[in-house]
């Protein structure tokens, strides 16, 4: 809770500095999409009682939040995805991309007809590009296919989207989930955060041009 406490009142800090300073509009709507965004990533995968540690490596392509805690929102914990999921995201963590990728294309052998590992396996070949790739969008595709009314691989192919620079590629299938969102699903947040993020992307080139 403490940390919480904390982490929103970095936010609202950030946020008066940012309008002391007179910024405002896209910017400004940017900037409380992103703390939005993160907030929400924090709340589910956040753990401030464990102590600091350097990390070996970052992720390829940047991402707003940990995309192991958006997994189990949106797959939950202590499944049979976890043998292959955990083990390739040690691997990605390490900065063995290709390792990460190849584990979930073994689980995939054994589960050629899961949405949520072709939607994992998606995020692999993604990271490992360090861009939404051909092959990555295939593998998000089939799980869409597979799972066509479980939320997870479309929000993952539209996260892909957004972590690439393609937010206005990714808007409307937030838009889409974000309608169709239950409003105690652990996974709806990340969906308005992502929206949000994507919306905000979207607009600030228009402003900018005065388009």
């Amino acid at each position: 809770m403490t940390g919480l406490l904390l982490l929103l009142l970095l936010a609202l800090l950030v946020m008066a500095a940012l309008f002391v300073a007179k910024v405002r509009g896209p910017a400004l709507s940017l900037t409380a999409a992103a703390l939005l965004f993160g907030g929400a990533g924090y709340a589910l995968t956040g753990n401030p009682g464990l102590e600091g540690r350097p990390v070996a490596s970052r992720p390829p392509l940047p991402s707003p939040l940990s995309l192991k805690g958006a997994r189990e929102a949106f797959y939950g914990r202590f499944t049979w995805l976890d043998q292959w999921a955990i083990l390739s995201e040690s691997y990605a963590a390490r900065g063995a991309t290709q390792d990460a990728a190849g584990i979930l294309r073994s689980g995939l052998r054994e589960h050629p007809r899961s949405g949520a590992l072709w939607s994992l396996y998606g995020n692999a070949l993604a990271d490992h590009a360090g861009t939404l790739t051909p092959a990555a969008e295939l593998a998000y595709d089939k799980g869409i296919a597979l799972a066509p009314d479980h939320p997870g691989p479309r929000f993952f192919k539209a996260l892909a989207l957004l972590r690439s620079g393609e937010a206005e590629a990714a808007l409307p299938l937030l838009d889409e989930l974000a309608e169709n969102a239950p409003a105690g699903a652990d996974w709806r947040p990340l969906v308005e955060g992502a929206r949000s993020l994507a919306q905000a992307s979207v607009d600030q080139p228009q402003a900018a041009t005065g388009s």
